[in-house]
Parts: C-alpha cells; structure tokens; sequence
C-alpha cells in the first residue's frame, strides 16, 4: 500500500478538539430519502465550522463514473464544481467540539482511503466514529422511523434492537472503516435510519432527524434538529394527503402498518427490508406516485429551482 499519509492535508491552524467524535457522512452508497445528504446540509447550514483536512480526491474519485458539473454561458465555461473530500470541526450546542467527514466515496484505494483516515483519528485523538446511513424498508410512512444500529462493540448500542440478522449487501468505504476500526479494537458505530421503500427517492426529512438524534442520544452530543423535526411534519402532511386520494394507496399503507406492528411485537419473521423497486407491484406504482407528489411539491415552493 503507498502511504496513506500522502492522500491527505491537514490545516495549519487546528482547533482545539480534546477528544472528539467523528460523525462520517460520505456521499455514493445507498441514500433513501436522502436522509444522510439532509443530515450532513443540515449540520454545515445550522453550526459554524472549520476545516481541518482535505483528501486528494484526483487519487479517489472516478471522474468519468461521476462526472462533477461544468456551468456554460453563452460562448464560455463560467464554473466547475468540484468535488471536496473534506473533514471539518464542528461545535455542538454545548460548546463540544466534533467532526464531520463528508464528501464523495472514494471509487477506489478503500483500504489506503481507510487508513489515512484512521491516520487523522489517532493524530486529532478521536474517541468514537459514527457513521450515517439511510435504508428502503417495508414500513409505513404512519409509523415512528425506525433504525438500524451496528458497533464494534455491542456496549456502545445498548438499547437498540436488531432488525435484521443476517444479510447481504454491498460494501461501502464508510462500513469498510467501522469494520477496521473494530479489528483493531477501536470504538466505532453507525446507524442506518428506515425510510419507506415508496418514498425513498424523495427528500425524507423524518429520517435525518433520527440520524441526529441517534448521535445525540449515543455520544452526548447536542446536535440541532428543529428545522428537520419541521420539515418531517410537512412531509408527512403532504403523503398523507396524497395517500387519502387514492384508495389503492391507503390499502398498501395499511397492509404495511399491520405488518409492522406485527413485527415490533415479535421481532420475527418477515424481513422489512426493502429494495429501491419495492416487494410489491402496488408500492412501485404507490412509490411513484408519491414521488411525483414530492417533486412537484418542491417545484412549486423552489420555482426555477
């Protein structure tokens, strides 16, 4: 492996960190509801930050899989947008510093990618890592927003259920990081809110506010979430009305809150996980409906946008 050392740059001007949380939002693994987007736009709009390393993304990212976006005017190029691999230092409501690491997932180099950042956590004496992650489930969007918690040790989420027990599923950078931290017996965690499957491809704001307040309740950490707890309420006013306009729509909710509620009184049986197309036909056709709903929703209010 080259050394990791070389894909980052650390600020001259450090803050004053003690031992702090890092909080891991990276952009390219599955994302329903854009609940991790939300949550990390959310952190950056409501507290004042400091940047503390960037990551060569040159050496990271594929340009051609995710091309950055190029603005033209007329007769010349006016922007480019380039993608920033970023680690900044944050200050909760408290006053308690922490850390935000956001930015594209590397394409390649995982595990140099891995160990530079395990390089920035010894260096800023980092005590936990959490990372944020969104999932497609079968529930219903009437039901509390549930979550997925996962650990290197299981003391660091007590109080959490399974959901699941085993599966499957892509690896990502993010998941690749927990697992290392845990093979060298460092204390990592992450969390993967629930969003239902038929709204996934839709801004879910009741999804990022659980992140948040996931971190909040396992770190100690004081992390703003009224704009978003504001945000779920219109939303689900919003499904809600679209829901009661279609009896077929009000039939795949039911069915979907009966399943879930037999499920949290059992913890067995089905699995609620979802994929983005949905189980069921009705959810796919309920699902677009509903996002069509959302998007015209967000046209109106963001005209032009």
């Amino acid at each position: 492996m080259r050394d990791p050392h070389e894909l980052y740059e650390v600020s001259d001007d450090l803050p004053e960190l003690g031992k702090p949380v890092l909080i891991q939002a990276l952009t390219g693994f599955v994302d329903a509801g854009n609940a991790t987007r939300l949550a990390r736009e959310h952190l950056a709009a409501t507290l004042e930050g400091q940047l503390v390393a960037t990551f060569d993304v040159d050496q990271l990212i594929d340009y051609r899989s995710r091309r950055p976006p190029m603005i033209f005017i007329e007769d010349r190029w006016h922007s480019y947008e380039d993608p920033r691999l970023e680690l900044r230092a944050f200050t909760d409501a408290g006053g308690v510093p922490f850390l935000l690491l956001t930015g594209p997932e590397p394409d390649g180099q995982w595990e140099r990618f891995v160990a530079a950042v395990i390089a920035l956590i010894d260096r800023l004496g980092v005590r936990l890592t959490v990372g944020l992650n969104s999932i497609p489930m079968a529930v219903p969007h009437t039901r509390p927003a549930g979550v997925t918690a996962h650990a290197t040790r299981r003391e660091l989420i007590v109080g959490h259920e399974p959901w699941l027990q085993r599966v499957q599923v892509p690896g990502s950078a993010g998941h690749l990081l927990e697992f290392r931290l845990g093979q060298q017996g460092r204390d990592a965690l992450g969390f993967a809110a629930h969003v239902p499957h038929y709204v996934a491809q839709a801004e879910y704001p009741a999804a990022a506010e659980l992140l948040l307040s996931s971190v909040s309740t396992s770190t100690g950490l004081l992390l703003p979430s009224d704009a978003l707890r504001a945000a779920a309420e219109e939303v689900r006013s919003d499904i809600d009305q679209q829901v009661a306009g279609t009896a077929e729509a009000a039939t795949l909710v039911q069915a979907l809150e009966e399943q879930y509620d037999a499920f949290t009184r059992g913890r067995t049986g089905s699995n609620l996980l979802a994929s983005q197309s949905g189980p069921l036909p009705t959810a796919d056709e309920l699902g677009a409906e509903l996002e069509r709903f959302l998007a015209e929703q967000n046209r109106g209010e963001n005209p032009g946008g």
